[in-house]
């Protein structure tokens, strides 16, 4: 699980907004431009080319 000070450190390196947990811990959002990144291993792999458009 991601440390709240690490969530809290955290931007979108696409609009670098704000970026938040979802429920179960594998996806970070950015609702400001509909993109989750994902975690693996506990590790969020904030690259854009990794980034998925939210559903």
């Amino acid at each position: 699980m991601i440390k709240k000070e690490l969530l809290e450190v955290l931007a979108c390196p696409k609009c670098k907004g704000n970026v938040a947990l979802n429920e179960d811990g594998t996806y970070l959002i950015c609702e400001n431009c509909r993109l989750k990144y994902p975690v693996e291993d506990d590790i969020p792999i904030m690259l854009i080319d990794r980034a998925e458009p939210i559903d």
